[in-house]
């Protein structure tokens, strides 16, 4: 390559790794972001625009939340997919920087390195998965093993917050509190026993690491809507408990259990607005 086009190359393969990991952590803690347009993503791999963002309670990966996302464009399971469009757009504004002599040189550089946008996403979310489920020795069987967890989880409508912090009392042997969260746990049952035979593969099962990977407190759908009532009347207590809890989420604080449990029976679906 000649000239200067190779920096903005390199440029671009950074900013392709930032967004993948941004996304990876975002989709490991149940984050969706509700309108992830070309606007709304940052070349330094930060979350801008809050308003139609939230958490998800049980595990859905279809899952939106944005009053305009009526498609599912911007659902739990597709921020991978549509992170890569929007770094296509990104691509197709640096063509002449990549090789101004050349176009289908430089679209080839281009579509090269975003070809490569999911390996790497999916490189950073078993990362994080695997440290959620303690796994610090990764074995080629482990994404299946996470992908069932997941699909049991949606099947049984299970809270994903609460159930992953509760796998460090499962890789410890006592199943009682994660099992109590299905309805049915028979499938779940099998896929412990999977699990202990693949914890068994590690030189340690370290349940510190792994609660320190799965938080106890998310801002939750029905604990922020609670704090903007109260704000609109003029009391800031509601935020500032939700905000105390959330700055340090892996920490146990006794009296907060209200504010590690999913919405109350009837919160029914929970819809975000642009603007607020």
């Amino acid at each position: 390559m000649t000239g200067t086009g190779g920096r903005y190359v390199a440029f671009l393969s950074r900013v392709i790794q930032r967004q993948a990991e941004l996304i990876a952590h975002w989709v490991s803690l149940g984050f969706v972001h509700g309108v992830m347009n070309t606007d709304n993503v940052t070349i330094s791999g930060e979350t801008i625009d809050y308003g139609p963002c939230a958490f998800i309670d049980s595990y859905d990966p279809n899952v939106v939340f944005s009053s305009i996302d009526r498609n599912g464009r911007y659902a739990l399971g597709n921020q991978p997919n549509i992170g890569a469009w929007n770094l296509a757009r990104l691509a197709e504004t640096m063509l002449d920087l990549f090789n101004p002599d050349d176009t289908d040189d430089a679209i080839a550089q281009a579509t090269l390195l975003i070809e490569g946008f999911q390996a790497i996403y999916e490189q950073q979310w078993l990362k994080r998965m695997r440290a959620k489920l303690g796994l610090l020795q990764p074995k080629p069987e482990d994404r299946a093993l996470i992908e069932d967890l997941l699909s049991i989880l949606h099947e049984g409508h299970v809270d994903y917050t609460q159930l992953m912090r509760a796998l460090s009392g499962v890789a410890s042997g006592d199943v009682r509190v994660a099992q109590g969260m299905f309805a049915d746990p028979a499938q779940f049952d099998r896929w412990v026993k999977m699990y202990h035979d693949r914890l068994e593969q590690e030189d340690v099962i370290d349940t510190a690491l792994m609660d320190a990977q799965n938080p106890i407190y998310i801002p939750r759908n029905h604990l922020v809507e609670a704090a903007l009532t109260l704000a609109e009347q003029g009391d800031m207590t509601g935020f500032d408990d939700l905000l105390d809890r959330v700055i340090q989420p892996f920490k146990p604080v006794s009296g907060a259990e209200k504010y590690a449990g999913p919405a109350p029976e009837g919160f029914g679906d929970y819809v975000t607005f642009c603007g607020t």
